[in-house]
C-alpha cells in the first residue's frame, strides 16, 4: 500500500462511494428511500444533459450562419 491510498489528497468519486456501500443494513422502507432518492438523482442527471445538448445546438446555430 501506498502513501497516495492512505492518505489521498482528494475525496473519492461519491460514486464510486455509493456503490461500495453495504445494503444488508439497510430495511427495505430504507432501500425503497434510497431507489427513491436515486431516481430523482437520476432525472437531475437527464435534465442537465438535455439542457447541454439544446445549449450546443443552439451555438451550432448561431454559428452556422
Amino acid at each position: 500500500m501506498n502513501l497516495e491510498e492512505l492518505f489521498p489528497d482528494t475525496p473519492g468519486d461519491p460514486l464510486v462511494e455509493l456503490a461500495r456501500q453495504d445494503l444488508d443494513p439497510l430495511s427495505v422502507a430504507e432501500l425503497e428511500e434510497r431507489i427513491v432518492l436515486l431516481e430523482a438523482e437520476i432525472a437531475r442527471v437527464r435534465a442537465k444533459m438535455e439542457a447541454a445538448v439544446q445549449f450546443r445546438a443552439s451555438a451550432d446555430a448561431i454559428f452556422r450562419k
